[in-house]
């Protein structure tokens, strides 16, 4: 008997099996691609609502309230700027500048603190201050308030005691810097001086005469530094950190020269 054929279909190639997964890719990825399509094609589109932003200037219905938005606005202003009016046109530059070389001259470090520092240097600023605030109170700040005199008058006026108090501190040598680096005219007298050429003058002024004081301060600090640091290396105590044994004698001086009632003194002498 011979053998029947096999009825079995002949075997595909490899490339003819690869191509049926590929083709079913593309027709499920076909699918996913024009079905999402027609459905929003078929549906209404959703309107989304987004937020607008502008800003602009518009007409004040009422006048009256529009200046008084100016009035708080310029009013904050001026007091965001409070602190650096208080350091820069005042005291307060002179006296936390000697106080704190006093602090190194002693060696104490961080006694007295920053805090304690700055508290008393504030204090001695209202009290030094004191005439030229009582003074801007009477011929600015009250009339003002009693509708006296216009804001331009008051400010003009404020100024006067405050320009006053500056220019008695300030050296002719450091105006006479600012006005040829601004390259204004000469002024005759005090009162044709600018704002803006009294206020760095009148800084570098006080920085200079602090550090003039904290250097008379420093001195009898360092002598005794000094023949301290020679009495350890002549007992042959190299080791010995001299600071460690000179600071119980420098704190000793200054307690029995009654340092702080002559500092302070001083400081408070000296604007006046």
């Amino acid at each position: 008997m011979t053998p029947e054929p096999s009825r079995l279909p002949p075997p595909r190639s490899a490339p003819a099996r690869r191509r049926r997964p590929v083709r079913s890719w593309l027709l499920a990825g076909f699918l996913l691609l024009a079905v999402p399509a027609a459905l929003f094609a078929q549906s209404p589109a959703p309107l989304v609502s987004t937020p607008a932003f502008s800003l602009g200037l518009s007409p004040g219905e009422d006048p009256v309230r529009s200046t008084v938005v100016l009035q708080i606005f310029l009013l904050m202003t001026v007091l965001s700027l409070a602190p650096a009016i208080l350091i820069m046109v005042t005291s307060f530059t002179r006296i936390v500048i000697v106080l704190s070389l006093v602090r190194r001259a002693l060696g104490t470090m961080q006694l007295p603190s920053n805090q304690i520092v700055i508290g008393l240097s504030l204090f001695l600023t209202v009290f030094i201050m004191a005439p030229v605030w009582t003074q801007i109170n009477a011929e600015a700040l009250q009339p003002y308030l009693e509708r006296k005199i216009g804001h331009e008058q008051a400010f003009e006026s404020a100024a006067r005691p405050l320009r006053a108090f500056m220019l008695k501190q300030t050296r002719e040598k450091d105006l006479a810097l600012f006005v040829e680096i601004a390259k204004a005219p000469r002024p005759n007298t005090p009162a044709e001086i600018p704002t803006s050429v009294l206020v760095p003058a009148f800084i570098i002024s006080e920085v200079k005469t602090a550090f003039e004081i904290g250097l008379l301060l420093y001195v009898p600090f360092l002598i005794i530094d000094m023949v301290v640091a020679a009495v350890l290396l002549s007992m042959g105590m190299m080791m010995l950190p001299p600071i460690m044994v000179s600071l119980p004698f420098k704190l000793l001086l200054f307690v029995l020269a009654d340092g702080w009632y002559l500092l302070i003194g001083s400081l408070v002498k000296s604007f006046g």
